[in-house]
């Protein structure tokens, strides 16, 4: 039987199809990708958006609790304290570092890895688990986990106000030097946010990867010095000098450290690898970057199918 060829596009008064009649009058395919200057003005202009979603979404986060915004402060105080137990007092963890310096140590790395943490945990759903806003509304979709990282920082300044009450309480006051925690944080900020939107985009396609993060996150945490110190714990054993540098210059390790030396005054400079800034500055660099043109070029995709 034979078939007959596909008919050509059907002219319109004028003489251009239908594609050339909508480009003449400046109409494009709904919901294209923007080019990427345009996709940042667009961000842009629903800052107030996303800001309010993260406030919104913080707000509700622990409306049902009875101690409600407490669970903020409660919750990572509730792991360091385990993990003082498990890690300080039963393994031995705390070596080379002194006793009065370890609790301040062990608080800030938890408060700081879990800003991480639950920036890509948040990143993973932020489409898959907003589809609903997703296909109502016409917005760049990357406002969704950049506010969920944003909400993410808005939580750890609660935790920050009693992590200064427990370096203040082991004897390191208020200094100078404490002024470097903005840019630590604004660095990690970034890394932060990045890294949601590279997950974001593979957990709109793969639902289970939220599943498997914990597991990742978990080992990421092990090998960051959450709980010790890692040239200390390194010190008198036979491992490569290539796999200590890896394990210092990883970014949870980097921001970590450089809280912890900002704000503790026994922890000095020789605890810090060194071009420590350098690292901390091209993490957040390339996170940052990568991650935005990663999940921009997926833009005209989230919600379909």
């Amino acid at each position: 039987m034979h078939t007959p060829p596909p008919a050509a596009p059907r002219p319109v008064p004028g003489g251009d199809d239908l594609a050339a009649l909508a480009a003449r009058h400046g109409l494009t395919v709904s919901g294209a990708r923007p080019s990427l200057v345009e996709y940042v003005r667009q961000l842009w202009g629903r800052r107030h958006f996303i800001l309010a979603f993260s406030q919104a979404k913080l707000t509700a986060q622990y409306s049902q609790a009875k101690l409600g915004q407490l669970w903020q402060v409660a919750t990572p105080l509730l792991n360091a304290a385990v993990y003082f137990f498990i890690f300080g007092l039963l393994l031995g963890a705390n070596r080379g570092i002194p006793s009065d310096v370890y609790v301040p140590f062990l608080v800030t790395g938890v408060f700081v890895f879990m800003f991480t943490q639950s920036s890509v945990m948040t990143g993973v759903r932020a489409i898959s688990g907003n589809l609903g806003l997703v296909r109502a509304l016409h917005f760049p979709r990357a406002s969704l986990p950049i506010s969920f990282a944003l909400q993410q920082l808005q939580q750890l300044m609660f935790s920050m106000v009693v992590l200064v009450i427990v370096v203040v309480s082991f004897g390191s006051l208020p200094s100078l030097a404490w002024l470097l925690v903005v840019p630590a944080l604004a660095l990690q900020f970034v890394f932060n946010t990045g890294l949601a939107l590279i997950f974001a985009r593979m957990g709109s396609s793969t639902p289970d990867l939220a599943q498997l993060m914990p597991f990742v996150l978990r080992t990421w945490m092990y090998a960051s010095g959450v709980m010790f110190s890692i040239p200390a714990m390194l010190h008198d054993k036979d491992v490569p000098v290539w796999l200590a540098d890896v394990l210092q210059w990883n970014p949870a390790a980097v921001y970590m450290d450089l809280i912890r030396f900002a704000m503790i005054d026994a922890y000095d400079s020789s605890y810090l690898p060194p071009h420590i800034w350098a690292f901390a500055v091209g993490w957040a660099l390339l996170a940052g970057v990568v991650g935005f043109v990663y999940f921009w070029k997926s833009e005209e995709r989230y919600g379909r199918g």
